[in-house]
């Protein structure tokens, strides 16, 4: 990698640049090699950053459709434990996040940011402190992949009915239908991304 000299910074913004970097995986310093970029297998990329940073360009397609298998695996159960869990204050905050995405759509800053509190929402719902714990990652998930369907004019679809049908089954109490309903938006929102990914492709 480039020294600090070459880059004009301090040594000591270089340092904690190398040392950020290292936390999340991306490189890696050694005695006497000096600091190299680490395989890809190595990054965390469930990192908010490392997820900025991939969709700041075109994601790989196989990242894209790892990121959305670990959706797949992780929200349904987690809505379906929130059905279950959540408490009548948690159903008035989703509700009142799904007002703000209908009326401000999710084009706008404000009704990106009220999905991400409607998703942060539920995964507090759900009451289980490992799935708690994905929360950031899942957010900056849903944030940059939307943001970059917006940047590629995808987001055509509305995906408000889906959201409203978690909102519904979960206020009804109806554990097997929020399952269904949060498998059934993330496949859909996966469907968008591929549509991106088979525009981009050159014949």
């Amino acid at each position: 990698m480039a020294s600090s000299s070459s880059l004009d910074i301090s040594r000591s913004a270089y340092r904690e640049t190398i040392r950020t970097l290292a936390a999340k995986g991306l490189v890696q310093s050694r005695t006497k090699r000096g600091t190299c970029v680490n395989d890809p297998s190595k990054w965390n990329v469930l990192d908010p950053d490392v997820l900025r940073w991939m969709f700041d360009r075109d994601p790989n397609p196989q990242f894209t459709r790892d990121l959305f298998e670990l959706r797949l695996i992780t929200e349904p159960a987690a809505a379906e434990f929130a059905a279950s869990r959540a408490s009548a204050a948690e159903i008035a905050e989703m509700k009142l996040a799904l007002d703000v995405m209908k009326d401000k759509t999710l084009m706008t800053e404000e009704g990106r940011t009220a999905d991400l509190e409607f998703h942060r929402i539920l995964l507090t719902a759900a009451r289980n402190t490992a799935l708690a714990s994905l929360s950031s990652s899942i957010g900056a998930a849903i944030s940059w992949s939307t943001s970059y369907k917006a940047r590629h004019n995808a987001l055509d679809r509305d995906s408000m009915p889906d959201h409203e049908r978690i909102y519904e089954a979960i206020a009804a109490r109806n554990p097997s239908e929020a399952r269904w309903a949060m498998e059934s938006l993330i496949r859909l929102a996966q469907g968008d991304l591929q549509r991106i990914d088979s525009q981009s492709v050159v014949p």
